[in-house]
């Protein structure tokens, strides 16, 4: 079986349909499965097809691996920009959004490994739904999750977008939703797209404001996390909640 940490020693200088069948890479997904195929062959299955360029062919796998070593790891490449995508050579419009529609659809598939019904019963269970969702982004946002009675997510809400710092998070918004989901209390989260997991003084601040807000209109905050890359810090955790 092909080694999958390989590359196979093949003149990149037509296109893949030209190539033998045992080299091209859809057909050694089918064949083989998908784990044996490099990622910049799994990237180029995502980009469809080569280009034309004055020297030649660059074939699909080109194409992955110029962006590979443009950008590092896959990784690196699912983090960047549409416009970052398209400014290497042969990427254009359709095969960005190709590569960022699959990347989405990843972070999606990783966000609801637990199911649509998830049952919030430790900080880390709304971080493994929604740290993949927000670890990659490049500004910051602040969420609300709604909880029912027995702590189940119902859904969320955005509250601001731009950083804590540019767009106050205000108690009304912030409830308002809440009351009209019905919910019986909220977790609120936000990301650090610096991947400091530490809590800044506004972030303190602002969560103890919540939190007293909550407990006026009867709609416990239970949490508040940071989610920064990997990891991430929940201030209920920390003993941050409280004034």
């Amino acid at each position: 079986m092909p080694d999958a940490s390989q590359e196979p020693p093949i003149a990149y200088n037509s296109p893949i349909h030209a190539w033998d069948p045992s080299d091209q890479p859809r057909e050694k997904l089918r064949k083989h499965g998908p784990q044996v195929l490099s990622d910049a062959e799994l990237v180029a299955i995502l980009l469809g097809s080569g280009i034309r360029v004055e020297e030649g062919t660059l074939s699909a796998v080109d194409l992955g691996r110029s962006l590979l070593q443009t950008y590092g790891t896959l990784g690196d490449v699912a983090q960047r920009a549409l416009k970052e995508l398209e400014r290497v050579r042969g990427i254009g419009p359709a095969k960005a959004t190709k590569l960022m529609a699959a990347f989405e659809v990843g972070r999606r598939v990783e966000s609801q490994q637990g199911g649509e019904r998830v049952q919030v019963s430790a900080p880390a269970d709304v971080a493994a739904v929604y740290g993949p969702l927000m670890r990659d982004l490049k500004k910051e946002i602040f969420k609300v999750v709604h909880l029912n009675t027995a702590n189940v997510i119902l859904n969320d809400f955005t509250i601001s977008e731009g950083g804590l710092a540019a767009s106050i998070v205000e108690p009304r918004a912030v409830f308002e939703q809440a009351i009209l989901e019905n919910a019986a209390a909220v977790i609120c989260l936000h990301n650090h797209p610096s991947g400091n997991p530490e809590p800044s003084r506004q972030d303190i601040q602002i969560t103890r404001q919540l939190v007293d807000a909550g407990k006026l209109m009867g709609i416990p905050v239970h949490d508040h996390l940071i989610i920064a890359g990997e990891t991430f810090t929940s201030l209920a955790e920390r003993g941050l909640m409280e004034s």
